[in-house]
This record gives structure tokens, sequence and C-alpha cells, in this order.
């Protein structure tokens, strides 16, 4: 029986939770038409979570962490997929409820996986990773509610992590004026470098939210939720709209109905765990026209398996910079 390497996640009878690289058999695979050989993962603030225990992430046990994967598809009773094909996985529970991207193999729904690009390697598309996809998903919102370059600026927060990155790399090549929101003032060359025309401290946005504010961008992208989410809120300008995709700062809105209602402003939900398969693909199709890959690359750390464990706090503790890419066979 084929064996494979993972980084194992188990919770001992004290409730406490440990971590160590095992060997597993094609025995311990969860049910699935589809086997990929993994050649790459990445650290996603989810997969922090997941790592650390921050919080109930994590609902089986034992689990393999990782939220996404990409790979070669080793066999397939699924018609959409043959022997060979280059694949990606991102979100559906992967990592939460079903053994995730951190092993040199894994076995899935073939519904779940979307083609790689011929644009990226797998591990181009890893440093891209759930965090990126979730950027385009963000940018493609913006585009829907008429948010285009010519109504720029857009606001990007959280703006040196993985979604940040991404999103400003993304907004730039397309012709948006970016204001970029960080706690690490040490990252304003990083930022402006991937294409941010104005970089503004966090302080800005995590006072006590006024109702309104003055009008200050036309969009935003926001990944860490609470007082930052609504203060731009606050300030977005009249018909803008704010795509929500994250938590860092908290779950909380300590907002007002004021920007909603008096200034037509949209906040547009985005989930990109159990978003559509066609969605998925018009997403990953315009990352691979509408990112720089030369940028890309400048956000992209490589690590081996053995070390995804310890990044947990880092990137939780705001820590990390753009994005880290798990090279599972290292």
């Amino acid at each position: 029986m084929a064996g494979f390497r993972a980084l194992l996640l188990e919770k001992g009878e004290d409730g406490q939770q440990a971590s160590r690289i095992a060997e597993l058999s094609d025995a311990d695979l969860m049910p699935g038409d589809v086997t990929v050989a993994v050649s790459h993962s990445t650290v996603n603030y989810k997969d922090g979570l997941a790592l650390t225990g921050a919080a109930p992430v994590v609902r089986r046990w034992p689990m393999i962490p990782g939220i996404d994967f990409a790979g070669v598809v080793e066999e397939s009773s699924n018609p959409l997929w043959k022997a060979g094909d280059k694949v990606i996985l991102n979100g559906w529970g992967l990592g939460e409820t079903h053994l995730g991207g951190y092993a040199t193999r894994a076995r899935v729904k073939g519904e779940w996986l979307v083609p790689l690009p011929d644009a990226f390697t797998p591990a181009e598309a890893m440093a891209i990773g759930t965090a990126g996809y979730t950027a385009m998903l963000c940018v493609l919102a913006l585009e829907q509610h008429g948010i285009l370059p010519d109504t720029r600026p857009v606001l990007v927060t959280g703006a040196a992590g993985g979604v940040g990155s991404v999103a400003i790399s993304v907004l730039a090549k397309l012709g948006y004026r970016v204001i970029a929101s960080t706690g690490r003032a040490e990252e304003k060359e990083y930022l402006t470098k991937l294409g941010a025309d104005e970089v503004i401290p966090r302080a800005e946005l995590t006072g006590e939210p006024r109702p309104m504010g003055k009008e200050r961008w036309a969009g935003v992208v926001d990944s860490v939720g609470s007082k930052t989410l609504a203060n731009a809120l606050s300030m977005t300008k009249y018909g803008g709209c704010v795509a929500a995709c994250g938590l860092a700062a908290g779950m909380d809105l300590p907002g007002s109905v004021a920007p909603f209602i008096l200034r037509g402003v949209t906040l547009a939900g985005i989930d990109s765990v159990m978003a559509p398969r066609e969605r998925r693909l018009v997403a990953w199709q315009r990352l691979a026209r509408d990112l720089d890959s030369a940028k890309l690359d400048s956000m992209m750390t490589t690590i081996g398996l053995k070390d995804a464990a310890g990044l947990g706090p880092e990137i939780l503790q705001g820590k990390v910079r753009g994005r880290v890419v798990v090279d599972v066979n290292a």
C-alpha cells in the first residue's frame, strides 16, 4: 500500500493540540474520486488559526492542515480529470473537515479542483493560494458594482499580508490608484513596489468609528474587519463598494447604517471557501491575466513541510509579509 508524508495535527486526552511529521498510508485518506500527488501548499491566516488552535478551525481529529494545494492527478474516476492533469484546490473544508494540503498526497472530490493555469507553476499558484484567489474575488466584486479604474482610488487594508499584497498588485496593473493601509511602517517600500500609490498607517482606521467620515475612496478590499471595516465604510464615497473578506481584527462590525442609506454604499461579502466552481475558474483566469509574475515572485517565500507549524503564530501576529509557499516534499 502506497505511503505518504504529512504534517499531522492531533489532540491529546488533556485537550492540548500538537503537531508532528507523520508517515501515513492511502488507507488514511478520506473518500473522494480523485487522488493527487501534492507538490506545494501555502500558509494563510486560517492556516495560522488551525496550526495554533487559536480558533476552532479544525473540526476533525487527527487532521492534516492546509486549506490549499497544487499538484498532479494520479488517479481519477471523475470525468473532469485524468492522470497527469495539473490542478489546484482552495477551500471546500480542506484542513478543516477534510484532510488538507500539508501532505504529499490527497484524495478529494473532483468538483473541488480547478486546472492550474499555464501562466503559473505549482509554486506560483500557491504563492497566490486562497489569500490571492480571495483578493481576486474582491476585485471582481468591485468591478461588478461599477468600481472601475476611472472611479478610483481603492483602499486595501492589511496591505502587507497575503490578501493585501495580491490585491494591490492586481489593482495597480488594472490602473486603479491604490491606498494601502498597514501597521508596519517598515513595509512602505515593499507596498510601493507592489503598486501602492499611497501608504497610510493602520491607526487612521482603528479609532472609534464615526457614522460618516470624509469621502476618501470609491472601493475597499478589507481583510481586517471590526473597527477597520467600520471606519473604511464611513469614508467610502457615494455609490462605492467595500469587499469584506477577513476578520484579522475581529468578527464584530461596530459601525452605522449611515453609509448604506445616505451614500448608497454596498458591503459585498466575499466567501472563498464554498464559492461555486464557475466563479473560481473566472478568478483564476483573471489572476493569470492580471497578476504580474515579477511582483508575485517579490512577495513569495518558500519553506519546507517541517517548518509550516512554526509559522502559525507569526502569521496571526501580523509578522508575515506577502505569501509563504510550503514545498511539501522538502
